[in-house]
């Protein structure tokens, strides 16, 4: 057990990491064995990278569900693992071959690979012990990585059961393509950057005609593969050349004029140049009406058409070149300046193509509607529901799936081909052979392995059944699928949600999850996009640890696309933050996370969020020290359910109550934000700015009875106790530490484990709800917060007491005030409580308010720094004034009466009636003070 008493400071660097070091030796994150089954799969991360602000995000939220179902008695498994990230990991590998020397071509596919494992046992690793800082509870003995064998062998099945489905095949389409990587790349890899460029318009000469047509282009090069001019079928300008030919330049090529409804009349000049093997557009505008494709250029983006002029040019060469030729030409009409979309590969920057070329593809259509169908079903749930609407919209306009990467890294394509490229897709070489020579007849036929590797996102679609044991009906699969939520962001409802609903429904016999929890893309504080460019990244780690200035500016201004923005965000950055990013410790970032998980796109960080729940760690921690101190070790009992007989006792008990259950309300419902404001209410709110203070009146009164006071200290402890559960799933560390501290005090009363994350949560039902005790109490908390409010206004010195009254008390008024008298005293620094109940008497109050028909009021004989208050009501008066002279001038103008909707006439008349009565109040106020 732990040492019984708690250091005066609280110091996140002294508690974290010995006590995740514990949890994990002592394997406090397996699943119990016991209960009903409650698992969520972690969405794997890259294994090249660092926990960013989004991991962070995700994996608190997870990990909150997680320890919140643990102490619910649950059988709770959170599954972690790594994607292995194909593209990203190849050029991490061959970047750090290229220091040394070495390319991966002089290595060869086997030695290149088993440079990459060797990478990955070095420094794979980083993003997982980044979690363990962060306080993930994962069960770390079921890590999984992607490339595992028994993962391995789950892509395989699927593969090849698909395949021999006919749901994968192989064939010629446009993907989007990475000249530098020369590889196909998923969509998600795919950024849109907004660029200035130009549209040139081209003539077009018309066959047989003296005329020509004039087409727009922001890709002239592409021109040298174009194989028709469209237009709209109901364009008027163009009705009369659907059917004929014009000649394309410097090609010499003849192709059509044709008519099809993608034609955008309003765009260019309503001519459309129709180049299928280069754009995806005018591929299917070249599907439907039978047209040539054509494509120009090489893997590498350099012009492919011999005999020509533009042979083995670079792209943008080219481009350059076509311009000039026809301008030289006369077929240049005019360039125009024009902003738009550019697609970058995100890993290489380049500008991405669309390139036509043999890969392998999933027929998705058949997958999706039982995919569609299970959410239109209820049978998965999105939460927030408005995102089932994007799901359908993609779902239901789903194209097939470009499965393949000309990559060596990753799940190897398992397809064989012989001579006459027969394809033969099979679980080995061995198997593919026997394939072969049942098919052919040939006994010593040689086959040659697809050289492809799978998307990555193809492995990951059979995460949550494939790190269960899957094709095996292991004991982990029966149990634990289906799992109970995903929790991940909407940027990813296609590339990877929609996938595994598909996958699952088809391979693991249900649905791989029962609801899928949405979070926002966390933003900055001004609600911008962290990015390294814009140097306003923040990196959990340093909000946990702390970072020097220095180390930050190098940080941020290292590795930039753009160095010469290096200077602009080094200054940003020291004016942000002059003395560096202080260590805020995990339980503050957590919490900070918590209270941003509102239901909405985005979710702005601020570091000033992160100060406050710094603080209320800090706040936690005194309260605790304070628990601690005043209470005797037989007064320390684990779980006590003890209810003392004071309504004071009785009332942090009732609000503790219904605090658990709005916890228990909002975490069914994924309002993080909700739970998170819920116990901080409680826990500095009502427990340690209220219920601490009345206990040490009462336990310095010697009027109150010993039996009274110990009781007092048992509800203490027991409070503090179960707020540290309550907090728990939020707040790991500090309230494991605090909670360590307080059990150990009693060697008679401890629990069975001496964890607070193996314990059960807090059960309302052994809370009991007293609604007398919680109307008292709230009498009492009005009064005093009620004199204080004034006592502040008018400038009182917080040491110097005041004298109050109380004007027309009812029965239960005075009965308050008796009950509570030495509270009141105490707690607003009162000298002298007058009841004055004749409603005539002139009582001399300076200023008073309202506690549902009593008024109290502070008498004229307070000290009160009359010149400072004067010159502060002067100011309110003149500021009413205004708005009164604003209203009345609104009101006597006709215009505005007559024209202006009724309710806003109303509303500017309220707001004059309000006004009005505000001034005559602070003028009384003002009277009074100066009268002092």
């Amino acid at each position: 057990m732990s040492q019984n008493s708690l250091s005066k400071s609280y110091d996140p660097h002294l508690i974290e990491e010995p006590i995740y070091q514990r949890w994990e030796e002592q394997g406090c994150f397996l699943p119990s064995g016991s209960g009903e089954p409650y698992c969520i799969m972690i969405p794997p991360p890259n294994v090249t990278g660092s926990l960013h602000m989004g991991h962070a995000f995700q994996n608190t939220l997870m990990d909150a569900l997680i320890r919140y179902h643990r102490m619910k008695g649950r059988n709770t498994l959170w599954l972690v693992g790594t994607d292995h990230a194909g593209i990203a990991t190849q050029i991490v590998v061959e970047t750090q071959l290229r220091a040394r020397g070495i390319s991966r071509s002089s290595l060869g596919r086997q030695a290149f690979n088993d440079e990459v494992w060797k990478w990955k046992a070095e420094s794979g690793g980083t993003i997982t012990s980044q979690l363990r800082r962060l306080g993930a509870s994962v069960d770390w003995s079921r890590e999984r990585f992607t490339m595992e064998e028994d993962l391995s062998r789950a892509v395989r099945e699927v593969f090849i059961k698909l395949y021999e489905e006919g749901l994968i095949y192989r064939g010629k389409r446009l993907v989007n393509w990475d000249p530098v990587l020369l590889t196909a790349i998923s969509d998600l890899e795919v950024l849109m950057v907004e660029e200035t460029g130009s549209l040139w318009h081209f003539r077009y000469p018309i066959v047989g005609e003296d005329t020509h047509v004039v087409i727009a282009t922001t890709r002239p090069e592409t021109m040298l593969g174009d194989t028709a001019v469209a237009v709209h079928p109901d364009d008027e300008r163009y009705a009369k050349l659907i059917g004929k030919s014009v000649e394309l330049p410097l090609v010499k090529r003849i192709i059509p004029i044709i008519a099809d409804d993608y034609v955008d009349p309003e765009f260019g000049t309503g001519c459309l140049k129709v180049t299928p093997a280069h754009d995806f557009n005018d591929f299917k505008v070249g599907e439907r009406n039978s047209l040539d494709i054509i494509n120009i250029m090489t893997p590498a983006a350099k012009i492919n058409l011999p005999g020509t002029p533009y042979h083995e040019l670079d792209r943008f060469v080219a481009r350059k070149k076509v311009v000039a030729d026809m301008e030289a030409n006369g077929l240049l009409e005019r360039v125009e300046e024009h902003v738009y979309n550019v697609p970058h590969g995100d890993r290489t920057n380049q500008i991405i193509e669309p390139y036509l070329t043999d890969q392998w593809f999933v027929k998705v259509g058949p997958l999706a509607k039982p995919a569609i169908d299970a959410v239109r079903n209820g049978t998965i749930r999105f939460v927030p529901s408005n995102w089932d609407r994007t799901y359908f919209e993609w779902m239901e306009n789903i194209e097939d799936w470009c499965i393949s990467r000309q990559i060596w890294w990753g799940h190897r394509i398992p397809a064989w081909y012989d001579d006459d490229n027969n394809i033969f897709v099979a679980r080995s070489e061995e198997e593919a052979l026997q394939q072969a020579r049942e098919k052919l007849g040939n006994p010593n036929i040689q086959l040659k392995r697809d050289e492809d590797v799978l998307d990555t996102w193809f492995s990951s679609a059979l995460w949550p059944f494939s790190t269960l044991g899957w094709p095996d009906q292991t004991e982990d699969l029966k149990t634990f699928y289906t799992t109970n939520v995903l929790v991940t962001g909407f940027d990813i409802i296609f590339f990877w949600v929609a996938r595994m609903i598909m996958f699952g429904l088809k391979f693991a016999g249900g649905h791989p999850f029962d609801e899928v929890y949405i979070h926002g893309l966390v933003r900055d504080a001004k609600g911008q996009k962290m990015s390294k460019s814009k140097g306003n990244i923040l990196d959990p780690l340093d909000l946990i640890d702390g970072i020097e200035l220095e180390t930050l500016v190098k940080k941020r201004t290292t590795g930039l696309m753009q160095p010469g923005r290096a200077p602009e965000i080094e200054k940003a950055t020291r004016q942000q933050f002059p003395e560096g990013i202080p260590a805020y410790g995990a339980d503050a970032l957590r919490l900070t996370i918590a209270s941003l998980a509102t239901q909405g796109r985005n979710i702005r960080f601020d570091l000033k969020r992160i100060e406050g729940y710094r603080n209320f760690c800090n706040k936690l921690w005194n309260a605790a020290r304070f628990v601690l101190m005043n209470t005797a070790d037989d007064e320390i009992n684990f779980n006590d359910h003890h209810v003392g007989e004071s309504t004071i006792e009785k009332w942090i008990v009732s609000e503790l109550h219904t605090t658990t259950k709005n916890v228990e309300t909002v975490f069914e419902q994924y309002r993080f934000d909700l739970a998170a404001h819920h116990m901080y209410q409680f826990v500095w709110g009502e427990f340690c700015d209220w219920y601490i203070e009345f206990a040490k009146v009462q336990l310095r009164d010697e009027s109150v009875p010993e039996t009274e006071k110990s009781s007092i200290r048992r509800t203490l402890a027991q409070v503090l106790e179960k707020s540290l559960r309550l907090f728990h799933p939020f707040m790991p560390f500090v309230t494991e530490k605090i909670w360590q501290t307080l059990i150990s005090r009693n060697e008679e009363k401890q629990p069975d484990t001496d964890t607070i994350m193996l314990q059960e949560y807090v059960n309302p039902q052994h809370l009991p709800y007293n609604a007398e005790a919680m109307k008292d109490i709230e009498w009492v908390k009005a009064v005093i917060s009620g004199i204080r409010n004034i006592r502040a206004e008018l400038g009182v010195n917080p040491g110097s007491r005041v004298q109050v009254v109380f004007e027309n008390p009812s029965r239960q008024d005075i009965a308050y005030l008796n009950n509570y008298e030495s509270i009141l005293r105490t707690l607003a620094r009162l000298d002298n409580v007058r009841v004055e109940e004749d409603e005539n008497a002139q009582i001399g109050a300076v200023s008073g308010f309202l506690v549902d028909n009593l008024r109290v009021s502070m008498l004229t004989d307070t000290t009160v720094n009359k010149a400072e208050q004067m010159e502060k009501l002067e100011k309110e008066i003149n500021s009413v004034t205004r708005m009164i002279q604003q209203s009345e001038s609104k009101l006597a103008n006709d215009q505005f009466v007559e024209r202006a909707p009724s309710a806003v006439v109303d509303k500017e008349r309220q707001r004059l009636s309000e006004n009005l009565v505000a001034l005559d109040d602070l003028k009384a106020r003002a009277e009074a003070i100066q009268n002092l």
